[in-house]
């Protein structure tokens, strides 16, 4: 007599900033390789690396962007240039997020800092004065604002154990739900 187990449940896909898995695409050709992700948490979890800027076209190496203020707008420029990119990456990032959403993603880390997926206080330069920190990166705005109930975090903050196993809970329970509403017909149980 044959016993059926249940299936195995499949990991959680997250996406991720290139960089924080190695890949050189950062502007000076480097990386800024994670080794809690790639070594502890990337057993567990599919990555999705994306990085937008090189995605955007922008190759490797390339002159640094930034946010800037300009008026009441935030910019993202490469000042060595003059080159404004905020137009085609908040059209890029539009494209990409739809086509990340389709992938039914179960979390995102993006990379601190960054004008592109800084998800909180990236530097904003305004004038002559000093950046103040209270930017989010394009396409880091592009994706909270399509996905509100992604759990997303930047690869800095995970460095505190708290916010960690908060994320990698919220992560997990994101994969379960997923994959509980995929083989079900009616909606679940909120109180079970």
């Amino acid at each position: 007599m044959s016993s059926k187990s249940a299936p195995e449940p499949s990991k959680p896909r997250l996406g991720i900033s290139a960089c924080l898995l190695g890949q050189e695409v950062r502007y000076n050709g480097g990386h800024k390789r994670d080794a809690f992700l790639t070594e502890v948490l990337g057993r567990y979890v599919e990555w999705v690396p994306v990085c937008p800027e090189v995605e955007l076209g922008m190759g490797t190496p390339r002159p640094p962007i930034r946010l800037e203020r300009r008026g009441g707008e935030i910019r993202l420029v490469m000042p060595s240039t003059g080159g404004d990119y905020t137009d085609a990456m908040r059209e890029y990032a539009a494209r990409r997020v739809e086509a990340l959403a389709a992938l039914e993603l179960d979390g995102y880390v993006l990379k601190k800092d960054s004008p592109s997926c800084g998800l909180e206080r990236v530097d904003v330069h305004h004038g002559a004065g000093a950046p103040s920190p209270d930017g989010r990166g394009l396409f880091a705005a592009a994706l909270v604002a399509r996905l509100p109930d992604l759990p997303v975090e930047e690869e800095g903050r995970l460095g505190d154990p708290v916010l960690r196993a908060d994320f990698i809970q919220r992560v997990f329970a994101h994969c379960r739900r997923r994959e509980g509403l995929a083989s079900s017909t009616s909606p679940p149980d909120p109180l079970s």
